[in-house]
């Protein structure tokens, strides 16, 4: 551009020079026209003034053809520099679009970069999580394999028991046909003996009346009459003692409603007592421990050899089941008919299969009837069976196999086994399977979870009451 003033200038000159011709001359470059007056000379002809024309022709064919040759010049430059400052403006685009076009290609490839990272960070969640997944699969696969064993193992135990529980029915039922065999025996050989007395009476009678008609040989009838008396008084004997076998003990005349009252009599040895609760009709066997904890205990329950199965229905454990010298539940009925007429409290003594003891006591026990599941309710917790009490909260209802009460849906009775207080399964179950051979005892088992834990084998309970006021 500085070359403009110059080109401006040579136009000027060249205009200024050819304004009074009326010729032109004119140059096309690109789209720009370039218009140059050229010079005429006007009335040309011959005369006198031929001389003078023909130097004034001359001169102004060689300034004609010295504008040509400066336009000439002029269009050459012009053309040269148009086309240097076309090429200058095609460099710097070309330059401008090439920045913008690598701006663009940075710009794409660092959106390329981050696209990348995102979607190798996906990666690796998708991976860490595939991992997860398969190490909790593994964990599952692991626990239902565990838990299909225990089942089988607990299938297995059952068939064992329900085996051992075949034979002692069958071993009572064997028993039972042999004393009433011998029952019978016994009722035969006294029928015998009345029958023989009623003889030797008649027996008697006649001789006492041959006496009379033969006093003249009193001597001989008095010695057969001595003989005969004292076989009549054997007889007696036998036949007395043949009854005291067969009839069954008379009650006692004192009614006793628990074992302290026993003990305030002065009786102090433990063992099987009859009780008679109000409105119950009939006298009810119970086992008075003496000894313990300064004695007058009423046992409720019992577990020493797992001899008895404890996993039975609603009835049988609101009617009670088992011996009370051995293994034993008195009864859901018997329990609240003996809690509700006085304030009683609870002792329960446990111990291991190593012999350790150990116990818990609650100064206010007793159950609702069955119209409330036999509710418990135990206050004022004390003892050497853990810091805290083993037995479920005050209010829980009773459960067994065929009769659910407790709060939780996979059914207490079912899967710990046994009749007891369950609620949320809880940390106590007294009437569990008795596991004898087992170094770790299942969750079925007998239970007082805050004395040594889960997993400790409790080879002895007792449930005992007492007045509080004893």
């Amino acid at each position: 551009m500085g070359h403009l003033p110059t080109v401006h200038y040579l136009l000027l000159s060249v205009v200024f020079t050819m304004a009074t011709e009326r010729q032109q001359y004119q140059v096309q470059h690109g789209r720009c026209s370039y218009t140059f007056l050229l010079p005429e000379v006007e009335h040309c002809g011959t005369g006198t003034e031929g001389p003078f024309k023909e130097g004034k022709l001359e001169a102004l064919e060689n300034l004609t053809e010295n504008n040509t040759q400066w336009l000439q010049k002029l269009e050459n430059y012009i053309q040269e520099n148009v086309r240097s400052e076309l090429e200058e403006m095609h460099q710097k685009a070309i330059h401008s679009q090439t920045a913008t076009m690598l701006e663009i290609s940075s710009s794409l490839l660092s959106h390329s970069m981050v696209q990348s990272q995102k979607l190798t960070d996906v990666e690796m969640q998708v991976l860490s999580q595939t991992r997860r997944l398969e190490e909790q699969l593994q964990e599952y696969l692991h626990t239902t394999s565990r838990l299909e064993k225990h089942v089988l193992r607990q299938a297995s135990e059952s068939a064992q028991l329900k085996e051992k529980n075949r034979l002692l029915e069958q071993r009572f039922a064997e028993m039972e046909v042999r004393h009433q065999k011998e029952l019978n025996a016994l009722q035969q050989e006294k029928r015998s003996l009345q029958d023989l007395l009623e003889w030797q009476g008649r027996l008697v009678s006649t001789l006492e009346e041959g006496l009379v008609l033969s006093s003249h040989n009193s001597t001989q009838l008095q010695r057969q009459q001595a003989d005969l008396t004292d076989s009549v008084q054997q007889l007696m004997a036998t036949v007395t003692h043949c009854n005291e076998i067969s009839r069954p003990p008379k009650d006692d005349m004192t009614h006793y409603r628990d074992c302290a009252e026993i003990n305030r009599a002065g009786i102090t040895h433990s063992g099987v007592y009859n009780l008679r609760l109000p409105n119950m009709p009939n006298s009810i066997k119970v086992f008075c421990d003496m000894t313990s904890h300064g004695g007058g205990w009423t046992v409720l329950q019992h577990r020493q050899n797992g001899s008895l199965d404890f996993h039975r229905s609603w009835t049988e454990y609101k009617q009670g089941f088992g011996d009370p010298a051995g293994e034993h539940w008195m009864g859901n009925d018997f329990i609240h008919t003996l809690t509700k007429a006085k304030d009683f409290s609870l002792l329960v003594l446990l111990q291991d299969s190593e012999g350790n003891k150990a116990h818990s006591h609650y100064e206010h026990f007793h159950i609702e009837g069955e119209e409330k599941n036999y509710s418990l309710h135990a206050h004022r917790f004390s003892g050497t069976a853990g810091k805290t009490s083993s037995l479920t909260r005050s209010g829980t209802m009773f459960s067994t196999k065929d009769h659910d009460n407790d709060f939780c849906s996979c059914k207490c009775a079912q899967m710990a086994s046994g009749g007891w207080w369950f609620e949320a399964c809880g940390a106590s179950n007294l009437n569990g399977i008795y596991y004898s051979g087992h170094s770790k005892v299942p969750y079925n088992g007998i239970k007082w979870y805050y004395w040594k834990g889960p997993n400790v084998r409790v080879s002895m309970t007792t449930m005992m009451v007492r007045p509080s006021d004893f």
